[in-house]
């Protein structure tokens, strides 16, 4: 595979000479079209990216345009989400074969659902150990965004690590995207760890939210380098929504039962580590956290979003550690200009640390996620609407679900302006069986599950989690299925998905 040849304007930059610190990298220097005549149909890529940061902008673009005119088919793995419509623009141009393992994009999704590429929607903690033990893969090229290169050729990735490092480390060549918009300050943020081969692996030595055990940057041969492209492009701006009621309510009923498991003695006044996953409910919550009186907060998740520098602003949030950082573009602006004040307060690791069973469960992580649906019995729905259409994957609630302290999700009570319910007779597809979820949150209060058998938390749920509007027909089936079925999890098989077959024929699930 032949590099491409520098080009000299480019070489004599003193920023870019500054960024990339190994001298005979600069022969390497490429244009992004350039860059992707490197890779080939049949490939698979690794790209970097996690929730819409850190992720790889030119390359892709570029390899979009080539495959208008040259098509290809590639599987494409990332560490989750990408931004500036890459999947889109990659379906588009026909190159997506088969995607892992998550996505949010409108497009994609629907061609997911349609069948035309082959999504493995798969815990994010899990991708690298399959690429690492050649379970799957192997990956042919990665591409990676960073913001500097070592004087040894490490990679100082940018605002997430994602699965970037084991990308870069297990690909045979590498294609960098050296993004001169981030700051060189940000190295010394990220912490590289990578677990040694199964089965004689010894324990990840993460005991703190700041335990600082790998390096600081990407350990790579230089050699592996095949091109160096230079970008100045922002990640795309997080999404965030206002809060409304509902958000505000399932918030407010976090913060007190978490004041109660305090005094109870269940928690101390600081809190355990806490994970949040992204969007408008997980920012509400953690901002509701901002109004409490807790104090000396410590995380540990996978993004930090606005509300996670809102906590650290405000005092309340010593620590946070995550895999990437994805904020509005207000809260970009404000961080990324002063780095400096943020960077020994964060720190990015991979996916598979931040993920990582064994941590979550030495550090007795608080885990909140959302639901899309949930069950009498506390089986919870992440990822399929109706049972048969993903939405976005289960992305790593299940690596925090199963192994945390206290598993909590929350959803809104109900969605489609009352059309559909989020408390269900029987969940139209599990991604957290009822053993994995201790605590049930919606706008309308919530259920401890702990320590109670199935029809102990049926009535909890109906009680106290579902809306007014259905709560009497949540009733009606758990009594004929406790009367006319029984058993240890009483169900009416032949009426069990009637509200999701209903609303497929009416567009409600009420009668």
């Amino acid at each position: 595979m032949t590099s491409p040849t520098a080009s000299p304007a480019l070489a004599l930059d003193s920023e870019i000479l500054a960024r990339i610190r190994c001298p005979d990298l600069l022969t390497r220097i490429a244009t992004p079209d350039q860059a992707a005549s490197l890779i080939h149909d049949g490939m698979t890529i690794g790209l970097s990216g996690f929730t819409r940061a850190g992720d790889a902008k030119a390359v892709p673009l570029a390899l979009a345009e080539r495959a208008k005119r040259h098509p290809m088919k590639l599987t494409v793995i990332t560490g989750a989400s990408l931004g500036h419509n890459t999947d889109k623009l990659l379906y588009e141009a026909g190159l997506l074969a088969r995607r892992m393992p998550f996505q949010v994009d409108d497009t994609l999704r629907a061609a997911i659902n349609r069948g035309e590429v082959m999504f493995i929607d798969q815990h994010l903690s899990e991708t690298v150990e399959a690429l690492r033990s050649r379970q799957v893969g192997p990956v042919d090229m990665a591409v990676i965004e960073a913001v500097a290169i070592t004087e040894d050729g490490g990679i100082v990735p940018s605002t997430s690590v994602g699965n970037s490092a084991s990308f870069a480390i297990l690909a045979p060549k590498v294609i960098i995207e050296l993004n001169l918009t981030y700051s060189a300050a940000m190295e010394g943020m990220h912490d590289i760890y990578i677990p040694a081969k199964r089965p004689s692996r010894t324990p990840v030595p993460v005991v703190t939210c700041d335990s600082r055990v790998g390096t600081p940057y990407i350990p790579i041969d230089p050699a592996k380098i095949a091109a160096i492209v230079i970008t100045r492009e922002a990640d795309s701006p997080a999404r965030v929504a206002t809060p409304d009621p509902a958000t505000t309510a399932i918030s407010a009923h976090l913060v007190d039962f978490l004041q109660n498991e305090v005094k109870k003695g269940r928690l101390p006044p600081s809190l355990n580590p806490i994970q949040a996953g992204i969007g408008v409910i997980a920012n509400a919550v953690l901002s509701e956290l901002n109004r409490s009186d807790f104090q000396n907060l410590r995380m540990y998740s996978e993004v930090l979003q606005d509300s996670t520098f809102e906590l650290i602003d405000s005092g309340k949030l010593l620590y946070a550690s995550g895999c990437s950082v994805t904020l509005s573009a207000p809260w970009a602006e404000r961080v990324f200009n002063n780095i400096e004040a943020y960077r020994d307060r964060i720190i990015l690791r991979p996916q598979e640390i931040s993920n990582h069973p064994e941590v979550i469960r030495r550090l007795g992580i608080i885990a909140i996620n959302t639901a899309l649906e949930f069950d009498l019995y506390g089986n919870v729905n992440s990822t399929h609407v109706g049972g048969t259409h993903m939405m976005n994957g289960i992305g790593g609630s299940g690596d925090f679900a199963r192994n945390a302290y206290l598993s909590i999700f929350v959803a809104k009570s109900q969605a489609k302006s009352g059309a559909i319910s989020a408390v269900v007779p029987m969940a139209s597809h599990v991604d957290h069986t009822e053993h994995d979820v201790d605590i049930l949150i919606t706008d309308n209060g919530l259920a401890d599950l702990r320590g109670l058998a199935p029809r102990e938390r049926a009535r909890q749920v109906i009680a106290h989690c579902a809306h007014a509007d259905y709560r009497d027909l949540l009733s009606d089936y758990f009594e004929r299925a406790c009367r006319e079925r029984g058993g240890q999890t009483p169900h009416l098989l032949s009426e069990a998905f009637s509200w999701h077959e209903r609303y497929t024929r009416t567009g409600q699930m009420k009668p």
